[in-house]
């Protein structure tokens, strides 16, 4: 009886260092395509919300049904970051293929990713 008991102890023990536990992070892999995407719907935009910043609706390329093709995603609520500015979604077209960027947040305004800014935050940057 014992022997179980203590078995049973050391697979419960063991079993709570193995709980996984999902990391969220920023990291995006951005589509290339040679499909353009469809026209921007309207969206409403709702009235505004403190400490939020809405970001509009975008066409996603997804695995659906069976098949690759632009999915409609809907505006969503962002939370704010204060000395920010957040570029969103988009397609840009380069070397006739069409490239999704996700959106992101930018502390210098300069349009270019941080990890990839050699000069962040200077306000004299051209």
């Amino acid at each position: 009886m014992i022997r179980k008991t203590v078995l049973s102890l050391m697979v419960a023990a063991g079993t709570i260092g193995a709980v996984v536990v999902p990391s969220v992070s920023d990291a995006y892999v951005d589509v290339r395509v040679n499909v353009a995407p469809p026209p921007l719907r309207y969206e409403v935009v709702p009235l505004p919300r403190y400490g939020k910043i809405w970001t509009p609706g975008y066409w996603d390329w997804r695995q659906y049904r069976g098949g690759n093709h632009h999915v409609w995603v809907g505006g969503y609520w962002v939370p704010e970051r204060r000395g920010y500015v957040y570029t969103p979604y988009r397609w840009t077209q380069r070397n006739g293929y069409w490239v999704s960027e996700h959106g992101r947040w930018d502390r210098d305004g300069d349009g270019v990713p941080n990890r990839y800014d050699r000069h962040p935050n200077n306000p004299y940057r051209r």
